[in-house]
């Protein structure tokens, strides 16, 4: 995506500065859809959940980003909570992209990691790029809710996810740069809605032998000791 030719006079920063407030302001209608996210994502999180993000490029930082302010944390102490970024197994990536092909590196770990109900996080600013738009349609089969940070809408990706935060900017540089500040009010917002999930939790928990992640190996009891998987 190009960005918007400089006005006449004005220097680099200036003319940056001014694309980004022109798209700041604005972004304050997503305050309502920032804090419901936070609220969802705290709860699934909180529930044994995880969040799946991906993105390309700039994207693929951004979204990384976002899944280490989960792991690790915003600014106070609290558990981990469970955020992959897609991109960042490289040798997963690479082997999906030889054997599959590009359109497939992140299509295929959600089918691998996603459960019913986790959340998959979409980051484009074009909302045209492949291999999300996949993704997003194997978050749709494996039962995901599905949400995309894009630029301007209406895009492809955005019209394939449940819900869309999407950057009213031409200029990708901004859109990413507006992303990231998504980022940190979403995180604040599943910050403070994690003590009530996490409280609920504990009032109300899951029985262990009710949730299965992955796969079980069993070794086989009889002589010919074959090997299960349930």
């Amino acid at each position: 995506m190009a960005a918007p030719t400089p006005a006449v006079g004005g220097t680099v920063l200036e003319d940056h500065l001014t694309r980004l407030a022109a798209a700041l302001l604005p972004l304050r209608d997503a305050e309502q859809l920032l804090a419901r996210w936070g609220g969802e994502l705290a709860n699934r999180l909180a529930t044994g959940g995880r969040l799946l993000v991906a993105g390309n490029g700039g994207s693929a930082a951004e979204a990384q980003h976002l899944t280490a302010e989960l792991v690790g944390k915003l600014r106070d102490d609290r558990e981990p909570l469970s955020a992959i970024a897609l991109h960042a197994e490289t040798s997963a990536l690479t082997a999906i992209g030889n054997d599959y092909g590009y359109d497939e590196v992140f299509a295929r770990q959600v089918r691998a990691h996603g459960r019913p109900d986790d959340i998959l996080l979409l980051m484009s600013t074009s909302g045209t790029s492949t291999n999300l738009l996949t993704a997003a349609q194997a978050g749709h089969d494996t039962g995901l809710r599905c949400w995309a940070f894009t630029g301007p809408a209406p895009n492809p990706l955005a019209g394939s996810c449940h819900e869309t935060l999407a950057i009213d900017s031409p200029d990708s540089q901004v859109v990413q740069e507006l992303h990231l500040v998504a980022t940190h009010v979403l995180c604040e917002y599943v910050d403070r809605a994690l003590p009530a999930a996490l409280a609920a939790r504990a009032a109300d928990p899951v029985p262990a032998d009710t949730v299965r992640a992955g796969v079980e190996v069993v070794l086989g009891d009889g002589p010919d000791g074959k090997v299960q998987a349930r």
